[in-house]
Order: C-alpha cells, then structure tokens, then sequence
C-alpha cells in the first residue's frame, strides 16, 4: 500500500446576496501535488438555493460553476488560467473573492485515493444526510 500523500481543499460555495453572507456549499476542490490531482466536483441543490435567493437565475449559477470546473480541470475553453500548472489554478481557485461562487479557507490532510478522499469530503460537507445516504446504498 502506497504510502499517504498529502492534500489541500476547499470548500465550493455559492454567495447568492453577498452582503447578507448567508452561503449554501455546492462542491469541494482537492489538490494534491504528490498525486499530481486536481479536480472539483459540484452538486447544486436547487431547492436549496431558490430558499435562500428565490429570485436567483439557476441559469447563471450554473454557468459560473460550469466556468469554476472548467479552469480547475484544465479546460482550454476557459482561457489562460486554465492553461496554468495545477498548483497556480488550485491557487487562483481558492483566493479569496467577494463573487457569488466562492471557496472556504483551504484545509490539508492525507490520503491514498484523491478521488476516494474527493467523495468522502462531498458526502461530509456538501451533501445532505439524506442524499449521503442514499449513495452507499
């Protein structure tokens, strides 16, 4: 068994009324330099949201997602920071922002699977009980 690497995330939120600070977390980041790992995975409830910012466009929150997961996987349709090393748009990715999609203090730990560690963190800070539930069934 390979020994533990270790990693750095975030938390993915979306900041629908950004003076109020009421958020909703929506996915997680997870860079691992040993791994050579990044990647980022979002769920949006939108239910949720539309409780919170019921005259928010689903559409548009979306799309800035959309846009967020794109850079962090390298996508060439998200321009120039999409082309950077995975270590600078990890980086780019977490810095702190007053925009909608926002991300959380980066934590660290250590594991063996990223992508295994990926799904644990959604299940712990994204998705509902219910929801985490329904998936190890």
């Amino acid at each position: 068994m390979p020994a533990p690497a270790a990693f750095s995330y975030a938390i993915i939120r979306v900041v629908p009324r950004v003076e109020r600070g009421e958020l909703i977390n929506v996915g997680v980041i997870l860079y691992s330099h040993p791994l050579r790992f990044l990647r980022a995975r979002v769920e949006l409830d939108e239910a949720r949201l539309k409780a919170l910012a019921p005259d928010i466009s689903v559409d548009t929150v979306r799309a800035h997602l959309d846009a967020f997961c794109k850079v962090c996987h390298g996508d060439a349709s998200a321009g120039e920071v999409a082309r950077m090393p995975i270590s600078q748009r990890f980086h780019w990715l977490v810095a702190p922002r007053s925009t909608i999609i926002q991300t959380s203090p980066t934590h660290a730990g250590l594991c063996q699977d990223a992508e295994q560690m990926l799904e644990h963190l959604m299940d712990t800070l994204v998705r509902t009980p219910h929801e985490s539930n329904a998936r190890s069934m």
